[in-house]
């Protein structure tokens, strides 16, 4: 920014130079020579030192700009990765995305060359109006007499500007977000037949946008050229009273053109404004959307001195828990867990709890299964082990301690999760394994792939474990998938498991495989399963009964036939429509 300032008062250098020029040219002929040349070298010190000073200016910001996008970026992405899953109910993938996108290049540009171009501008207009008094105050007053208007002009017209502008961008990332949603599930679009569907949403999105874009073209067709007009015509009146001064001998020559050059500067000066106003609207609407995201905070936060968790026993239970989604968001954990309770309350509604005085227990080592009718809360007393949620009355305790005293990473690195939705990232197979421990060797990997019987079809596949999956695990069969994810569940060797209906989307091959991997899973592990199909938790130590959020029973399978209605009817009901 110094060399900024330094740079735009040199270019003030020339029209006062210029005038000593043109006087000097017109006045004593023995000496003018001389001091021509004089003035010339002086000119070519000056545009040389201010091309120098612009060099600095164009490499420093554009280092900074490039640092801030980076910045910013990285931030904003380790940001939202510690925000809580209720934050991401509320928003599309497709609006943060945007935000991490287009608005963070947005304000790139306005760091590295709009702030620069407005200092710039800035030192002009008020050095040229500081040289234009000292030449001649009339004709300043008179220049002086449209630029004010205009600056009060051009701040109605940023006003307005900046209000289309969030607009814009705001239509923008909502079209970009139905985009992102329809691509991201392409095969159920196609499914379907809905891509005329998907097309016209996104064409009614971008519609939106350019009309809004419209509005914003036509503030600038009209300032734009309302603000050279005035100006220019400033100029022509100082060149017309100017010129009669000059002609009656009150004004020399040179100062007249050193004037005019001045004149020139400032309408220039006021004319960049123009362009630079809406630059700074677009650039302080994109950074007030990230700054919004950044002063998100989580919902579920730490205490200030978490405790440490260790133990010799790692039991989970749940003390007299009640439990509701906030008002406006829809309860459920993406690709972390898949819950199946329901749609949440209106805003304006009493919330409807989820979990009602419920009191469990999972002793260490054994294996507790919850089944129960859809919306009955089960996906959702999972979600609150590893504290995805706060419960609102009670506590969820693991290893004897509240898990709202305990860190969330020491929390959630006792705890693995395979849900019915596998989540896999683009990648190789061993990637993915390995990202329940990134610092494990590829003997461990093979080990936990082993154990997982995830070797069985790695050894069809040429590349082996350094096959590609695709977006989404795309290439794979689901048992494949969930194979793999018990694999990385294997590989993290948690003392605590969480299995949210792993089997319910398999055919009984894949099931067959999937089962002999989660029997090597939850051997010595702590393991609460949530499953519809009955034939995966008989061998359960316990069988929890929950009902509209409440528990009903718990024992093992055989004692629940004989005592449980709401079980039998559970049993036969699955037995019926799904014999296998």
């Amino acid at each position: 920014m110094a060399s900024t300032v330094a740079a735009g008062l040199l270019q003030l250098a020339f029209p006062l130079l210029a005038r000593d020029l043109f006087n000097e040219a017109f006045g004593d002929q023995a000496m003018a020579g001389e001091r021509i040349n004089r003035i010339a070298l002086l000119l070519a010190g000056v545009f040389a030192a201010q091309a120098a000073f612009n060099f600095v200016r164009v490499w420093l910001l554009g280092r900074i700009g490039e640092r801030v996008v980076a910045t910013l970026r990285t931030r904003l992405y380790g940001h939202l990765l510690h925000l809580s899953p209720q934050f991401f109910m509320q928003r599309k993938t497709g609006e943060i995305t945007s935000r991490l996108t287009s608005d963070v290049s947005t304000v790139q540009s306005l760091v590295s060359s709009a702030l620069a171009q407005f200092t710039n501008q800035t030192v002009t207009l008020v050095g040229a109006t500081a040289a234009l008094f000292y030449i001649d105050v009339p004709l300043t007053l008179l220049m002086l007499a449209v630029v004010p208007p205009t600056i009060l002009a051009g701040a109605a017209f940023a006003r307005r500007l900046r209000r289309l502008s969030r607009r814009f961008q705001d239509a923008v990332a909502d079209a970009n977000a139905d985009a992102e949603e329809a691509i991201a599930n392409i095969r159920m679009v196609q499914a379907f037949t809905s891509e005329a569907v998907e097309e016209e949403r996104y064409r009614n999105g971008i519609e939106r946008s350019y009309n809004l874009a419209l509005s914003r073209v036509l503030v600038r067709a009209w300032f734009i050229p309302t603000v050279i007009f005035a100006m220019f015509g400033g100029i022509t009146a100082v060149f017309w009273f100017g010129g009669r001064q000059v002609i009656a001998g009150a004004l020399a020559a040179g100062d007249l053109i050193a004037f005019l050059l001045l004149s020139l500067f400032i309408a220039g000066s006021v004319a960049g404004f123009t362009g630079l106003f809406s630059q700074l609207q677009e650039g302080l609407g994109a950074s007030r959307r990230i700054f919004d995201l950044l002063n998100e905070t989580p919902t579920v936060r730490e205490r200030p001195n978490p405790k440490p968790l260790e133990a010799a026993a790692w039991d989970v239970q749940f003390d007299r828990v009640w439990f509701h989604y906030p008002a406006g968001a829809s309860n459920h954990l993406g690709a972390s867990i898949t819950a199946d309770d329901g749609a949440s309350e209106p805003a304006e509604a009493e919330p409807r709890w989820v979990l009602e005085d419920m009191s469990l227990r999972v002793p260490a080592g054994e294996t507790l299964a919850v089944v129960g009718e859809s919306g009955a809360g089960k996906s959702t007393l999972a979600a609150l082990i590893p504290r995805f949620f706060d419960v609102q009355e009670g506590a969820v305790r693991v290893a004897g301690s509240d898990v709202r005293d305990v860190s969330l990473k020491a929390l959630r690195s006792k705890i693995a999760i395979v849900p019915q939705e596998t989540a896999l990232f683009s990648g190789s197979i061993r990637d993915n394994i390995r990202y329940g421990r990134p610092d494990a060797s590829d003997e461990d990997v093979q080990a936990a792939a082993d154990a997982a019987h995830v070797t069985e079809f790695v050894r069809t596949l040429p590349a082996g474990f350094d096959a590609t999956i695709g977006e989404r695990g795309v290439r794979l069969s689901g048992g494949q998938r969930q194979r793999i994810a018990i694999a990385r569940a294997l590989l993290k060797n948690p003392p605590i498991l969480i299995l949210d209906e792993a089997t319910s989307n398999l055919d009984a091959a894949s099931e067959a495989w999937v089962q002999a991997a989660l029997t090597n899973l939850k051997e010595g592990r702590t393991s609460l399963v949530i499953a519809h199909r009955f034939s995966t938790i008989q061998d359960a130590d316990q069988i929890a009964v929950i009902s509209s959020g409440r528990l009903e029973t718990v024992g093992p399978h055989d004692v629940l036939m004989q005592t449980s209605a709401t079980y039998q009817r559970l049993y036969h009901h699955q037995l019926a429509t799904n014999p296998a």
